[in-house]
């Protein structure tokens, strides 16, 4: 099946209702034996944030915020995928995929899609207009859940391939952070004749530990990943090895679900230690209602164990036009020289003063305009 459809997001009653009582029947565990977010998130602020999310929160918020914009559902390759569709006004507008990572959605990029589509209304130029695709990855979202594996990266970018080329554009630009960004070099490793550069804000080709020379840069890229490795990475080794046990409770619990994955708000954000100096308390829980709402802890735990096991693919050179903006609070972290050994075909590279893991979620601004300087420097479709 080719054919498009629109599609609303429609939170139930029922829904809100059942949200609303597991909030209240909640089994609490005792608190943490520290003064500080090392042994998890707080038991004081999940409290805190969950009440909210039962009592304050506006429920249809995400719809609203959802709907404002043409929603989409198509097939592709046997699933069903959701997709937001915003054009320009701007004719000359260029074709721009963006797609999210874990525990991201398309919620990340709903303060971008204004000055991305109508630059002139927010302080650019009609020259920098985009069309804008923003699918949901499979399992994600409102995307459907996958009923057997297969699901890696590299089919998601052959999926994301075919419904560039279903929407008619035959020459686009691609962007992506975390999985997104791991989808986005393998769309253009895999539709070159189509895909005319990528952007990454995470870039996943460490430094060799080994070279001589290291610049402050890649010693802290290092320490970055050290870091990661020893007292960070808890949930990834989870996710690649028992996505199924580890959905039951993130299906179950909306405390554990929302603490699931505020940890990593708070983590990667460059936040001064909370993720409410960022984002709102809102919109964090916007995006967590992308995985409540549609049970997703596991089927999108599922991409983990899906592709870990196909690491090799990500030494295959990509020959496309390539930019990236490395954060400071980025997971992974490297330098220009490193990536080119991968990357073959960089036209910009930007070390950021501050910023983290979420680029469009936390700066919004910044990433509009790294993304405006970037694809200036490629070819046009």
């Amino acid at each position: 099946m080719t054919a498009i459809t629109p599609f609303a997001i429609n939170i139930s009653a029922d829904a809100v209702a059942d949200l609303q009582a597991r909030i209240r029947n909640t089994r609490w565990p005792d608190a943490e034996t520290t003064s500080d977010w090392s042994q998890g998130v707080p038991l004081a602020y999940v409290q805190e944030l969950v009440q909210y999310w039962g009592e304050e929160y506006d429920h249809q918020r995400l719809a609203t915020r959802l709907n404002a914009y043409d929603n989409c559902k198509t097939e592709l390759l046997g699933l069903g995928i959701h997709f937001m569709h915003i054009k320009s006004s701007n004719a000359q507008a260029r074709p721009l995929l963006l797609t999210h990572g874990w525990p991201g959605s398309v919620v990340e990029f709903l303060k971008t899609i204004g000055p991305l589509t109508e630059p002139q209304d927010h302080g650019g130029d009609t020259k920098d207009a985009f069309h804008l695709v923003i699918p949901s990855l499979p399992g994600y979202g409102f995307s459907d859940k996958p009923t057997e594996t297969g699901w890696s990266v590299e089919k998601t970018a052959d999926a994301w391939a075919e419904l560039m080329a279903r929407l008619g554009y035959e020459r686009y630009f691609a962007q992506g952070g975390d999985w997104g960004a791991v989808v986005t070099s393998h769309v253009g490793r895999r539709d070159p004749e189509h895909c005319l550069g990528i952007h990454l804000n995470m870039v996943t080709v460490p430094p060799d530990p080994s070279a001589s020379d290291l610049t402050a840069i890649e010693l802290s890229a290092l320490a970055g990943l050290k870091f990661y490795q020893d007292s960070d990475s808890g949930y990834s080794k989870q996710q690649a090895t028992r996505p199924q046990t580890l959905g039951y409770g993130l299906a179950d619990s909306p405390s554990g679900q929302a603490a699931w994955i505020v940890e990593k708000f708070y983590q990667w954000m460059d936040c001064q230690g909370h993720p409410e100096n960022v984002v709102s308390r809102d919109e964090l829980l916007d995006d967590i209602m992308m995985y409540w709402l549609n049970g997703a802890g596991a089927s999108s735990a599922r991409l983990y164990w899906e592709s870990f096991g196909a690491a090799s693919g990500a030494a295959i050179p990509v020959t496309v036009p390539m930019g990236a903006s490395i954060f400071p609070k980025e997971i992974f972290r490297t330098s220009q020289r490193f990536a080119s050994a991968v990357y073959q075909n960089i036209v910009f590279w930007r070390d950021k003063d501050t910023g983290g893991h979420f680029a469009a979620f936390e700066q919004p601004e910044v990433f509009v305009s790294e993304l405006r300087d970037c694809f200036a420097l490629m070819p046009q479709p």
